[in-house]
């Protein structure tokens, strides 16, 4: 271990400020209590540090390299940005394929990643749950690879300038509310650290709907797109899947969300809870979307709707709260939320391969996507394609557990 490359990183700003403090007093004493030979230290800077401090590292050091990372969801995601879109140089210019091995150290402010792969016990963990990869790394343990979600941005076909942009997200990747919330959080972070805000620009944003078209992509081997029966408690082919198990789904959507490698955003919103009680035997992500016409009281779009609806998209995001229960709730008859019962599910829960989602020209907010936090714009008359991936044989980014 001591001879491989090795280096050490963290984002003295992310989450609360505190990862500088909690890596001279925990992360870099355990190290020298192991006898592990550090190559590099570096807290980064601005946007996209990251991503350039790894990659120029790559180009400086031969065979397997692995970085300690002290950070949110957001810097690992500036750093397989950074690695997965250009070609390495330096030493590894004629490297077909480079992996990094990434020791988490959980300093961000939601730790998606962090708390998936090591689900919490308590809202209050102390600082050995926050080592938890790092002795997994002292102790040698294995690492497990991530799967990558890549998501094109694309112009319409027609378009004198074509172009297109390319995101690719380790935990998550959505349109709807949740990207609307993640557009609006960021003018909040100054004052409000915490997960808090968050929830502030939830409530600033829930009773927005968004109009567009979605297509839902088969996995490989199936050939279908699953969907989640709260009655039979497990995943079934989707009833309106085409010939080439492909699903055409049509809004207004109120959510719409997809996770890779996570069962939960927060450690304790599973919003995703069946990626882990359900593992998928092969390369998926698990879709979370809320559409506000299966509501049996559904009646057409207006402000009044649109208003009363935002109650159940609320009681939506309580019950994922409650241990992943949203995706158990149901209508009545009158359009009240339950969890019993055998009326229509409010949550459609699907496992396939990747999405394209085609927004209305005219719904401006339609047009956002995040993908890891990083908030994108969807040109007028394009779309997003998101596919999952899994890098080859010796390649990819895997991380201690």
């Amino acid at each position: 271990m001591a001879s491989c490359p090795l280096l050490v990183m963290y984002n003295p700003v992310c989450g609360n400020g505190t990862a500088e403090a909690f890596f001279n007093e925990h992360v870099f004493p355990r190290l020298e209590e192991a006898r592990i030979q550090v190559t590099q230290k570096v807290a980064t800077g601005a946007a996209g540090h990251a991503g350039t401090i790894v990659f120029e590292f790559l180009e400086r050091y031969e065979g397997n390299v692995t970085v300690i990372l002290g950070s949110g969801d957001g810097t690992l995601h500036e750093i397989i940005n950074a690695l997965s879109l250009v070609a390495l140089k330096g030493v590894r210019e004629n490297v077909v394929s480079s992996s990094v091995r990434v020791v988490l150290v959980p300093c961000g402010t939601a730790n998606a990643l962090y708390c998936s792969l090591f689900k919490p016990t308590s809202m209050d963990e102390g600082p050995a749950y926050k080592l938890k990869s790092l002795e997994a790394f002292i102790r040698g343990s294995n690492v497990v690879p991530l799967t990558l979600a890549v998501t094109t941005l694309s112009s319409p076909p027609n378009s004198k300038q074509p172009c297109s942009k390319v995101a690719v997200s380790a935990v998550v990747t959505s349109t709807a509310l949740h990207a609307s919330i993640l557009h609006d959080s960021e003018s909040l972070r100054k004052e409000m650290p915490s997960i808090e805000r968050f929830k502030v620009a939830a409530r600033n944003n829930i009773t927005q709907w968004y109009s567009s078209h979605v297509k839902l992509l088969p996995t490989p081997s199936a050939q279908a797109v699953e969907i989640y029966d709260p009655d039979q408690k497990t995943f079934v082919t989707h009833e309106d899947s085409d010939d080439h198990g492909i699903v055409d789904v049509y809004g207004p959507f109120a959510y719409f969300l997809s996770t890779v490698n996570v069962d939960r955003l927060e450690p304790a919103f599973r919003i995703t809870p069946l990626a882990s009680d359900f593992v998928s035997s092969e390369v998926s992500l698990d879709l979370v979307m809320v559409r506000p016409h299966r509501d049996p009281t559904f009646v057409m779009d207006t402000v009044e709707a649109r208003n009363a609806f935002a109650e159940k998209s609320h009681a939506v995001l309580t019950a994922a709260y409650q241990d992943g229960n949203h995706i158990n709730l149901r209508y009545t008859d009158d359009g009240k939320i339950t969890s019993e019962g055998t009326g229509p599910s409010v949550v459609e829960y699907i496992r396939c391969r990747g999405w394209e989602w085609i927004p209305d020209d005219v719904d401006e907010k339609a047009h956002l996507l995040c993908s890891d936090g990083a908030i994108f714009s969807i040109v007028k008359g394009g779309r997003a394609a998101c596919r999952t991936a899994v890098p080859a044989d010796g390649a990819g980014f895997l991380v201690y557990v």
